[in-house]
């Protein structure tokens, strides 16, 4: 099984091609970006096709990070993912950002509850609880950082993500720590994907609304045609 792993959700714009069968990396492109994600993303995928030496008649489904993360960049991601699944008649296949770090945060320290928190600002955190077998059991959800410090000391659980700095400040001591990043490496995400059933297409996993509002004070009052 070939899949192709793509993600948008923070300053990276990623790809990778992964092969299930054998569980290795064929191809990547990365390009750190902050914004142009929609610019970029084809060229991205296609040198990562190249670099692992298949086109995308080869492929069998497309992973792609759901976020939470960049309101644009979650949706031009999980636009492409279902836009290639459909025209190659292949599935979808959508993995948290959270749950990414979650994984990557386990295979440092094994056998271990992982707490995934990212820094969303505005004194929030996007945050999801993951048991010893990874499986989610709670969130994911905006959580304050005190809500936050409870689960870590309450699990006793490794940090992943960029919040976990300011978790373990609160606490007032070290805990053992994944990846401080706002996402996991391209590979993570195909290996999670390519180990599950596919089921609904990908959606964007958006915590809060967008923080472009618009501006009501610019908006015409409505004109009464009849006087």
């Amino acid at each position: 099984m070939k899949v192709l792993a793509i993600d948008c959700a923070a300053n990276l714009c990623a790809a990778c091609v992964y092969d299930a069968g054998a569980g290795k990396e064929l191809g990547r492109e990365v390009r750190d970006l902050g914004k142009g994600h929609a610019e970029h993303l084809m060229a991205v995928i296609e040198a990562a096709l190249q670099a692992g030496g298949i086109g995308y008649p080869g492929l069998d489904a497309v992973a792609v990070s759901i976020g939470p993360g960049s309101f644009t960049g979650l949706r031009v991601g999980v636009s492409t993912a279902r836009g290639l699944a459909l025209a190659l008649k292949i599935p979808a296949i959508g993995v948290t950002t959270l749950e990414a770090l979650a994984a990557e945060g386990a295979a440092t320290f094994p056998e271990r509850a992982v707490l995934a928190a990212l820094d969303a600002g505005r004194e929030e955190i996007h945050a999801a609880l993951y048991d010893r077998a990874l499986v989610e059991t709670y969130g994911p959800s905006v959580v304050t950082l005190a809500e936050a410090v409870s689960m870590a000391v309450g699990a006793e659980a490794v940090l992943a993500g960029t919040a976990a700095p300011q978790i373990a400040q609160a606490v007032g001591r070290a805990f053992d720590t994944g990846p401080v990043a706002a996402t996991a490496d391209i590979v993570t995400y195909a290996r999670l994907a390519s180990a599950r059933e596919p089921g609904e297409k990908p959606k964007p996993l958006y915590l809060r609304g967008a923080d472009a509002k618009p501006q009501a004070g610019f908006i015409l009052p409505r004109q009464d045609k009849g006087n």
